[in-house]
């Protein structure tokens, strides 16, 4: 294992972490808002941390293996959240205990969207842009953007994008070298953020609530410069631009990358991930607009389909933004929007929860297995896109899942043991685990009121659901610190 390589990488991490400072800091000057100073202290706190850690370690370039990789992730996402805090504990309006500026800042980077803070209208600018930025850098996984740059200081990256990459196939390339890989996904990312942005200013918004809800929109974290989330501007294309970025970033970020170098849609329809994913959200969409008349929970049609499509699509990909507070809506719909946010969006997407892809495979293993029930000697092929798929990865589907159920039932337990009710501690463990944001009971509106211990544990779930289980359990196996 090689340590001091691991040390200096983290370093350069950190220390190209402290830059992310600098806007804020220019929103706070541009708006005079009185917050620069704590980003400002922050920025310089970071540098030299990571300075302090790279110096020893500067001429150590060796190659990482794949179980360092696996280390650089974990610790980088860990330092990410506390370094993330700095900005919130060293502020002045709010003023955040230690505790609540991880929270807000882990939920950020992990784009979860869960908050404590409460009264976003009257919060300083520098402080909204900075929650909405945190979440945009975590969207496409800011170690993603790391393997761009670390080649060019002498670290390879592939051992980190296969830790980072959300999905169950994780060695895919969509170009040979990995750097242009990150790239290409980055110039993806950051055009659909300025035609999202574009959209939503010209649909109503100020420069201002356009970038910062287009940096949580593309990647589906949900936080608002606004207490009534989306549902502050009461406007039915915003919304809608709003589902159909939401939409088009749950989708699989190698389909846009195949859509942009071949100048052709066909391959998002050849998709039998996108065409599952898209059926879901159609037939939640409509049971959910169908109970909302029946129950005649919402005055019109029009507007109770705005609310059914806008819920179903917020909550289906796991954004978590808001027209209106689902909790309360009459019967099982408030539980259906949960569960359709364990299965998110597509592999390789910015999208939270078990992802689409595993959910099919899950599906077709159990048909499989009864087929096998009806013709013993059979052999019975999992395809995806007309492809067999190797046993490895569907055995490792059942051993995700399997891990997914195990994880969420000892978080939730713990959270009860805490003095929490049970459907607030099960739907702040969905929230937090599937990186959805709003969850039920106590924390329908934030999480603001539960207590510290919660707080944690609802911290581990939420880094848990960003780095999928596997990459951060792998550290705690015996077998990983064998030679």
């Amino acid at each position: 294992m090689q340590l001091l390589t691991i040390q200096r990488i983290l370093g350069i991490l950190l220390a190209l972490f402290s830059l992310t400072m600098l806007p804020p800091i220019f929103v706070s000057w541009l708006f005079e808002d009185g917050e620069a100073q704590a980003f400002i202290s922050a920025l310089f706190l970071l540098l030299a941390f990571g300075l302090a850690l790279w110096l020893p370690a500067r001429k150590h370039r060796k190659e990482l293996k794949i179980r360092d990789g696996f280390i650089v992730v974990v610790m980088f996402w860990l330092a990410l959240g506390l370094s993330g805090s700095l900005p919130f504990f060293l502020s002045t309006n709010p003023l955040m205990s230690f505790t609540d500026a991880v929270f807000e800042s882990m939920s950020g980077l992990t784009t979860t969207g869960s908050t404590v803070l409460t009264g976003l209208d009257e919060l300083p600018q520098s402080i909204l842009f900075y929650r909405q930025f945190l979440q945009w850098l975590g969207g496409m996984g800011i170690v993603v953007l790391a393997v761009a740059i670390l080649p060019l200081l002498g670290v390879g990256g592939m051992q980190l994008y296969r830790a980072e990459t959300p999905g169950p196939m994780k060695d895919a390339k969509l170009t040979p070298r990995i750097t242009e890989t990150a790239k290409a996904l980055w110039y993806i990312y950051m055009s659909l953020t300025i035609a999202c942005a574009i959209a939503y200013h010209w649909a109503g918004m100020t420069w201002f609530d356009a970038i910062c809800h287009s940096f949580s929109t593309v990647a589906i974290g949900g936080f608002s410069t606004h207490d009534a989330s989306i549902g502050h501007f009461n406007s039915g294309l915003i919304e809608m631009i709003a589902v159909l970025f939401m939409l088009i970033s749950a989708l699989n970020f190698s389909l846009h990358f195949l859509a942009w170098r071949g100048r052709s849609v066909k391959h998002y329809w050849q998709d039998s991930e996108l065409r599952v994913f898209f059926g879901i959200m159609l037939v939640v969409s409509l049971v959910t607009f169908a109970y909302l008349m029946l129950t005649a929970t919402v005055e019109g049609i029009g507007l109770t389909a705005r609310q059914a499509i806008f819920q179903t699509v917020s909550i289906g990909t796991t954004a978590g933004f808001a027209t209106a507070d689902f909790a309360y809506w009459p019967g099982f719909l408030p539980i259906l929007l949960l569960f359709c946010s364990y299965i998110g969006g597509c592999a390789f997407s910015t999208a939270g929860g078990m992802k689409v892809i595993r959910v099919m495979l899950l599906f077709k293993q159990g048909y499989r297995e009864v087929l096998r029930l009806i013709h013993p000697n059979g052999v019975f092929a999992i395809r995806v896109n007309g492809k067999a798929l190797p046993a490895k990865v569907v055995g490792a589907v059942w051993g995700f899942f399997a891990l997914y159920v195990f994880c969420f039932t000892i978080m939730h337990l713990a959270l009860m043991s805490t003095g929490l009710d049970v459907v607030t501690a099960f739907s702040a463990v969905t929230a937090c685990l599937n990186n959805l944001g709003p969850g039920l009971g106590d924390v329908s509106a934030n999480f603001g009121t539960i207590n510290d211990t919660s707080k944690w544990i609802l911290c581990v779930a939420m880094l848990l659901g960003r780095l999928e289980i596997f990459t951060l359990l792998v550290l705690l196996t015996p077998a990983f610190w064998r030679r």
